[in-house]
């Protein structure tokens, strides 16, 4: 089942939406997709949805969880009522360049992990929530900040560290990730195709602000990308042939697994996140396979909206107050407001 995340939510008689943009539209025709498009496309043909990587792709994950370890450091460092061993303590004596460095090593866990069960259907399913905690935990341990089998000695104790855990279901968008997908629900489907399990990545929705016409996670298709039953049950599920579709990621390897599945492809450059070398990105920028390119100086989602013919406007977004209940989702996976 997927969420299909309508911005438009009811309150009393009235409709109001979420979006100064409009909210989406319905599926374009396979005939009039062109047609309809005032300005230049850049993608001929024209995709009727677009499915995003959201990690790195749309959020940056890097910022919110390097400041958020460090701040829980410091205000568990602070804490008298904590009894922590001095050796802790001194260990736990971190620049924000350390901290930085944790989160990278943590989120490289997860990277392993993905990687690991796609190519082998038969490890035992773990969603990426369990992973984060179990690997948080195990990096703790080797850091000695956490004691095994000493919970009030370490930095954190379990409830805080599984706390700690879940700071990926509240990352920080890009500048332009909220205006431009606002923007891209004018003509297209917008879907997230993540790895990020359903309730983690509804959470990062309603914080960040992105109005998803569809959350899809990798979760449903029992596998984790690159598999190919990910981006081929995610166009099943829309009623879309996968040439219909096109894949918007930062990172090179998830558009090449899209492209094999016959994804239109579409590289959004995002700081520090691609794993490719330079003669890799150079050799895949020639070879032609990735549909269109969005360059690091350029304005992310924003441009992404400009060249498929979208006009985007600067104006100030009225965002739901933070902490304000996102729409609730029918069992049939529609919004209340859709249902």
């Amino acid at each position: 089942m997927a969420y299909i995340a309508s911005p438009r939510r009811r309150s009393g008689n009235a409709e109001m939406t979420s979006s100064l943009l409009g909210s989406p539209t319905p599926l374009p025709s396979r005939r009039t997709s062109i047609d309809r498009t005032k300005n230049h496309m850049a993608l001929n043909p024209a995709p009727r949805a677009l499915l995003f990587d959201v990690f790195g792709t749309c959020v940056d994950w890097r910022s919110t969880v390097t400041r958020e370890l460090e701040k829980a450091a410091h205000i568990a460092l602070n804490d008298p009522t904590k009894s922590i061993a001095s050796r802790i303590r001194l260990q736990a004596d971190y620049t924000t360049e350390d901290w930085g460095k944790l989160a990278q090593e943590w989120r490289n866990t997860y990277k392993v992990f993905t990687k690991a069960l796609a190519n082998d259907p038969a490890t035992p399913w773990k969603t990426v929530d369990e992973h984060h905690l179990d690997s948080l935990k195990k990096l703790l341990t080797e850091r000695h900040l956490i004691r095994e089998g000493e919970p009030d000695a370490g930095l954190w104790n379990d409830e805080e560290i599984r706390a700690l855990s879940l700071i990926w279901h509240h990352l920080d968008p890009w500048p332009d990730t909220s205006t431009g997908i606002d923007a891209l629900n004018e003509r297209f489907y917008t879907c997230t195709l993540s790895n990020g399990n359903l309730s983690l990545l509804a959470d990062m929705a309603s914080y960040a602000h992105m109005n998803w016409t569809h959350i899809f996670s990798a979760e449903q298709f029992g596998s984790y990308k690159p598999s190919p039953s990910v981006y081929l049950g995610a166009a099943a599920k829309l009623g879309l042939n996968p040439s219909e579709c096109a894949m918007v990621a930062c990172h090179l390897n998830d558009l090449r697994a899209a492209k094999d599945c016959g994804f239109q492809t579409i590289y959004v450059e995002r700081p520090l996140e691609e794993d490719y070398s330079e003669q890799e990105v150079a050799a895949a920028r020639s070879g032609g396979w990735v549909d269109l390119w969005v360059e690091a100086g350029q304005n992310g989602f924003i441009t992404l909206a400009q060249k498929l013919g979208i006009e985007v406007f600067r104006h100030h977004h009225q965002r739901r107050r933070s902490g304000s209940a996102p729409p609730g989702f029918g069992s049939d996976g529609r919004t209340e407001a859709e249902s």
